[in-house]
């Protein structure tokens, strides 16, 4: 028996009102562990570019770890692991939050290595030889290029920890997968209801993407 399918695209439209509220969730969860995350990052990437072996260490063990585990296994164990230590329960939204943090802390952490390393070493001495302290180079003369060199890669993580939260749906978070799922066991659209989650999903991404290319080729930061 031959079986045929069609797309339905008034249930796509109508899935939209549904789907709108996960919008929220997803940018403050992403956003929120990402402005985190960046403070971790260049944390431990200083760290990790210290002459002193055992400053660089702790760097390296805690971007080894959460770079090679998968997020996922990160927001579970947040979610179910630590309240077992704690004593008490942590909630979706914040267990959300903290592993977008600590998980793009991590990446964030070799972007600023690499950015800071790719400034060349003539450019510190030369700010020493003009008086600045090594903390004054690093701040006015360093950091500022190095950022600028960090904006696309920064942006990149970005959209990867946007793209993560949908992996949050499992512990209850009412993001737009977590919506998507709550309107399908009561209307059975799954491919409808998907493809609008998909389209939401890479709305988000390119408008990011948008706006980061235009503050680097305006050159809006690192001046």
């Amino acid at each position: 028996m031959e079986v045929t399918f069609q797309f339905d695209w008034a249930a796509a439209f109508r899935s939209i009102p549904h789907l709108l509220p996960g919008i929220p969730w997803t940018l403050v969860i992403s956003f929120g562990g990402l402005a985190i995350g960046f403070f971790i990052g260049v944390f431990f990437g200083l760290l990790r570019i210290s002459r002193l072996r055992w400053m660089r260490w702790p760097a390296i063990l805690y971007i080894e770890v959460f770079r090679g585990t998968p997020i996922l296994v990160q927001v579970l164990f947040i979610f179910y692991g630590l309240p077992q230590l704690l004593g008490g329960p942590i909630n979706a939204l914040t267990a959300g939050i903290a592993a977008i943090a600590i998980n793009s802390g991590a990446y964030i952490s070799e972007v600023v290595r690499g950015g800071v390393q790719s400034i060349e070493r003539g450019q510190r001495e030369a700010s020493l030889s003009l008086g600045l302290s090594r903390t004054q180079a690093f701040r006015y003369v360093i950091w500022p290029q190095a950022f600028r060199r960090m904006i696309p890669p920064l942006g990149n993580q970005g959209i990867i920890s946007i793209k993560d939260t949908s992996l949050f749906s499992v512990i209850g978070v009412g993001e737009l997968v977590r919506q998507g799922q709550i309107y399908i066991a009561t209307t059975f659209t799954a491919l409808e209801v998907y493809f609008m989650v998909a389209l939401m999903y890479l709305a988000i991404t390119w408008s990011l993407s948008i706006v980061l290319r235009l503050i680097e080729n305006k050159g809006l930061v690192g001046q």
